[in-house]
């Protein structure tokens, strides 16, 4: 039986019925191509491993941490709706799962102020950053971490300023040189400005990279 299918058996059931547009939802989500990684988008992310341990537990308290008390009543009613569903049979068990999945990820993105484009995949790249993030807290020492980020921050910093430093003596030689100088320069400044603006400021996840990009260029102009 397919997912279309499956839909349709058990929405004919009552119990199932609010299910529906939410689970037709996920679908489409699911299908559109997905655009930067986000690590609480993953299904092996932290925020759908709580959500299987909820479930599992049949306990909501494992997801609650997940989002904003605002967003508390939501989450419970589609726990508790998740949880008749999962009863029905497998394939109502898998898709409610999903449904649940969906409805909390959401939750979570908008409760930190990012989009939320639908789950990725088991298995999806998130970067050695994030990668290297839950592995030090599941090794208890952030010493791999520090020294990944910041070998590879000194070596961001060291070339470009190689190649600023290695045209600046040159600007004045020609229209074209200068202009060569000053474009490095501005990436040179904008990169270190950057990296300290994204290292000194709080950002929802999704969105430091573009908030700090933009704060370099707006705040200002070389």
């Amino acid at each position: 039986m397919d997912a279309m299918t499956a839909l349709r058996y058990f929405a004919a059931g009552p119990f199932v019925l609010p299910l529906l547009a939410a689970l037709t939802l996920a679908l489409v989500l699911w299908a559109i191509p997905q655009l930067a990684p986000a690590h609480c988008d993953t299904l092996d992310g932290p925020v759908v491993q709580a959500a299987r341990e909820a479930l599992a537990k049949g306990d909501i308290a494992p997801v609650l941490a997940w989002i904003q008390e605002p967003q508390e009543a939501e989450l419970r009613a589609a726990f508790e709706l998740t949880l008749r569903v999962r009863k029905e049979g497998k394939e109502a068990q898998e898709l409610a799962d999903m449904y649940f999945f969906e409805t909390l990820v959401r939750l979570h993105r908008a409760g930190e102020g990012a989009p939320y484009t639908g789950l990725k995949p088991s298995g999806t790249d998130v970067g050695p950053a994030v990668a290297g993030a839950d592995a030090a807290l599941a090794s208890g020492s952030v010493n791999a971490l520090v020294t990944l980020v910041t070998g590879i921050v000194a070596e961001g910093i060291r070339e470009r300023f190689r190649v600023a430093a290695e045209r600046r003596p040159h600007m004045q030689e020609s229209v074209a040189a200068g202009r060569e100088y000053v474009e490095a320069y501005v990436e040179f400044v904008h990169y270190v400005e950057g990296l300290y603006d994204d290292a000194t400021a709080a950002h929802a996840h999704g969105e430091a990279g573009a908030a700090g990009e933009g704060e370099a260029q707006s705040t200002h102009h070389h």
